[in-house]
């Protein structure tokens, strides 16, 4: 079972608020809002996903790379990551 099936529940009640916080981005676009509100929710949504991302890559490093059975499951695990801290980053 991996790491990301563990913990299901809590990431998906994660990404729902994270789609509520977009959806509140999309009325307020709708409703005209003030800009600054938009700017606010959307920082907040960044924040959000951030944070989802930070937990998921965390639980990568943990389960893969530091309680990785073997070497060559260690090395596999960290070249993932490395592969996605990179399309992070652009």
């Amino acid at each position: 079972m991996s790491h990301t099936a563990r913990q299901k529940d809590k990431l998906i009640a994660r990404v729902r608020r994270i789609k509520g916080q977009l959806e509140g981005i999309e009325r307020a676009l709708e409703t005209d809002a003030a800009c600054i509100e938009v700017l606010r929710q959307i920082a907040s949504v960044r924040g959000a996903v951030g944070g989802l991302t930070v937990e998921v890559m965390e639980d990568h490093l943990r389960e893969h790379v530091l309680e990785a059975t073997d070497d060559a499951g260690r090395r596999h695990g960290g070249e993932e990551m490395i592969e996605v801290i990179r399309s992070y980053m652009k």
